[in-house]
């Protein structure tokens, strides 16, 4: 599906212009006109905007059905340290809540640092 053919649809059935969502969304009238018409996809945090000034929930930008799709049957995150001592397995989720909280920046430079560690092993 074309995001942008979905942001037009939804922006026409409520009866809103491009100006209306350039007020609600802060994006400029240029832009939404260039991403309905294709010429530019919208990064995740820009449809954030279109989703809110359309007051519809974020998954309605991409996916057609009324309701929202089914969830995946995903294995828990704990069940890829299978076979790791429990204290491997503690060290491991420390380690993945802390580098959920870094910028790109913070864990580009983390890597950079464990490379060169592991190199003067």
């Amino acid at each position: 599906m074309e995001i942008g053919r979905r942001l037009r649809e939804l922006r026409e059935s409520k009866n809103l212009s491009q100006g209306d969502i350039e007020k609600r969304s802060g994006l400029l009238r240029m832009y939404i006109s260039r991403v309905e018409n294709g010429h530019t996809v919208p990064a995740i945090e820009t449809l954030e905007r279109f989703a809110r000034a359309l007051e519809v929930p974020l998954y309605q930008l991409v996916y057609e059905g009324q309701e929202p799709p089914a969830l995946p049957d995903l294995p828990p995150p704990e069940a890829s340290l299978r076979g790791v001592s429990r204290k491997d397995a503690r060290i491991f989720k420390r380690f993945r809540t802390a580098l959920s909280r870094m910028t790109d920046r913070d864990r580009k430079l983390l890597l950079a640092m464990a490379q060169r560690m592991a190199q003067r092993n």
